[in-house]
């Protein structure tokens, strides 16, 4: 009964938060050409695995686009070749979960998005990223 219940109200509030979403996702900054061809290089070794839906994976998107930072992303809820990934690589089906490579091939799983957005302004914040679009 309350797995009914959590899945009906999750139906319901699915196109709100979709909608957030869209409407709250803030202005990215502008770097200097140089400095995003650094960036868009350096994001390469990074993949976030998240929900659509989810409050803090939304959360965590709306600091990448507020950095300006193209990570790819993954869907572990809807796709269960990233779900399996998450839960082969990271240990846990948690979202979201921030998947770093570094140049030696070594990888690290960040979860909990206060750290990976932490994580991110702490990387990126040597960038020239001062001029907002």
């Amino acid at each position: 009964m309350i797995k009914i219940f959590f899945r009906t109200l999750r139906l319901i509030l699915m196109p709100f938060m979709l909608l957030w979403s869209r409407l709250a996702r803030p202005k990215g900054v502008v770097s200097s050409p140089e400095a995003q061809k650094k960036i868009d290089q350096d994001c390469k070794q990074f993949v976030l695995y998240h929900f659509k839906t989810c409050p803090f994976c939304i959360k965590v998107r709306h600091e990448m686009a507020r950095l300006s930072l193209p990570i790819a992303l993954r869907d572990a809820q809807h796709d269960t070749e990233h779900r399996n990934d998450l839960l082969q690589g990271g240990g846990k089906i948690q979202t979201p979960c921030l998947q770093i490579k570094d140049k030696t091939g070594k990888v690290q799983w960040l979860y909990e998005s206060k750290e990976i957005i932490s994580y991110l302004q702490q990387r990126f914040s040597a960038y020239d990223t001062n001029i907002v679009k």
